[in-house]
């Protein structure tokens, strides 16, 4: 799974303030294991059970990356990732809305703790949530435990905060940044490690026409897509969306979840 931009200068502008976000000392020192290496390859694996709702106790999840849906071998998954914008998504709200489908948004966590009205709506939307850290660093796998953590744990409580008590039930990272230690800690919260398959590249804005054309040519590479919601403007993600949700539903696929 390789890594994209998502908007590098976006990410270094707003979420610069991140840094002074307070370190949470839960999980901090929970994990004292050596640092482990990257891990990209992780394949397709089955899902543990674990609560969605909010509130409640937290169950842990598996610790490998997931892909597959949960609609079986002809369903896909709706991704977004980077937000939430207020240019940009309530007009992914409405589009998702307009063609009945259910996404799964990827949130960076100044970002959701900046707009809780939004996280509220995507919540009350049916979509669900996922932690894509506090501040999008592609480059968390070379940092310490102590600072994944932070990244991890304090997104997990902005989102949660945001949207009123609705957990994020995934994690991505930033440019796919995982490592074995990120893993374990994001799935010990009920968070599923949450991979993708085909990368639309809509945050480089190739044109409605190219981002449409990826997924139809890689679509056959898993269930998984991935797009964006914010870092610039995401008009051409948006018309994309238009166009291959319902064809799509015209190639009889049906839209899930990633499974848990």
């Amino acid at each position: 799974m390789a890594r994209h931009g998502g908007g590098r200068g976006w990410h270094g502008k707003v979420f610069g303030a991140a840094l002074g976000v307070t370190l949470l000392a839960v999980g901090a020192s929970v994990w004292t294991a050596q640092a482990d290496a990257v891990d990209r390859s992780s394949p397709r694996a089955v899902a543990s059970p674990a609560s969605g709702a909010a509130g409640g106790g937290v169950k842990p999840v598996a610790v490998t990356i997931v892909h597959a849906s949960d609609k079986g071998s002809r369903g896909v998954n709706i991704t977004i990732d980077d937000g939430p914008d207020p240019a940009w998504t309530p007009q992914v709200l409405d589009v998702l809305r307009q063609y009945g489908v259910k996404a799964t948004f990827c949130m960076v966590g100044t970002q959701a703790q900046a707009h809780p009205d939004l996280v509220k709506k995507v919540v009350a939307a049916g979509h669900r949530l996922c932690d894509h850290s506090v501040s999008h660093d592609t480059t968390m796998d070379k940092k310490s435990q102590a600072y994944q953590s932070q990244q991890i744990l304090d997104a997990e409580r902005m989102i949660t905060e945001a949207s009123g008590g609705v957990r994020p039930m995934y994690y991505r990272a930033p440019g796919g940044a995982f490592t074995p230690y990120s893993r374990k800690l994001a799935a010990s919260r009920g968070m599923r490690p949450l991979g993708w398959n085909v990368d639309t590249k809509d945050f480089e804005r190739p044109g409605t026409d190219a981002v449409v054309a990826t997924v139809q040519r890689e679509l056959s590479n898993g269930p998984t897509l991935l797009f964006h919601d914010a870092g610039g403007d995401r008009s051409q993600t948006v018309e994309a969306l238009r166009r291959i949700l319902p064809w799509l539903k015209q190639q009889g696929y049906s839209f899930g979840f990633p499974v848990r």
